[in-house]
């Protein structure tokens, strides 16, 4: 089940794969992505140390917790084997390449991070596929028309 998603993600990088990750999280957090509250957006992965970590992704603070100096975009530790540490560790050392928080859902009981291995795209292939996307609209559109009118 589907808790957040990052909306920019798939229009600003072109995603070549996709890979899940646990995340450390308090149980006041777990409350509140549940409830679906929160935000991916300007969030990043990041390499430190040979570990991998969620850095300035938001989850609003579970509003019956009792914690007072909750930061609400707190770097998290994620959980991968040390192969996808070492393969997205070289992945992003090439240029123009990012591992980016795409979603995080709900596995059973557990919360995942799914995380997009991507190229950042230049404003002109952005464009394009607006335009290709808009074409087939307007095509679809037409079709309709001309079904209607058989």
């Amino acid at each position: 089940m589907l808790l957040l998603k990052n909306k920019k993600a798939f229009h600003q990088y072109e995603i070549s794969e996709q890979i899940q990750a646990g995340i450390m999280l308090t149980g006041a957090e777990v409350k509140s992505l549940r409830n679906k509250s929160g935000s991916l957006a300007g969030s990043y992965v990041k390499v430190l140390n040979n570990e991998l970590f969620l850095i300035g992704a938001q989850i609003t603070p579970y509003k019956f917790s009792t914690n007072e100096d909750y930061d609400p975009k707190r770097t998290r530790k994620l959980l991968v084997k040390k192969k996808e540490v070492f393969h997205i560790m070289t992945t992003t050392e090439k240029k123009g390449w990012a591992a980016i928080p795409l979603s995080i859902d709900l596995a059973g009981r557990h919360i995942k991070l799914k995380i997009g291995l991507g190229r950042g795209k230049q404003e002109f292939e952005k464009r394009e596929v607006l335009k290709t996307r808009e074409l087939k609209r307007e095509l679809q559109r037409e079709m309709k028309k001309a079904h209607l009118k058989i």
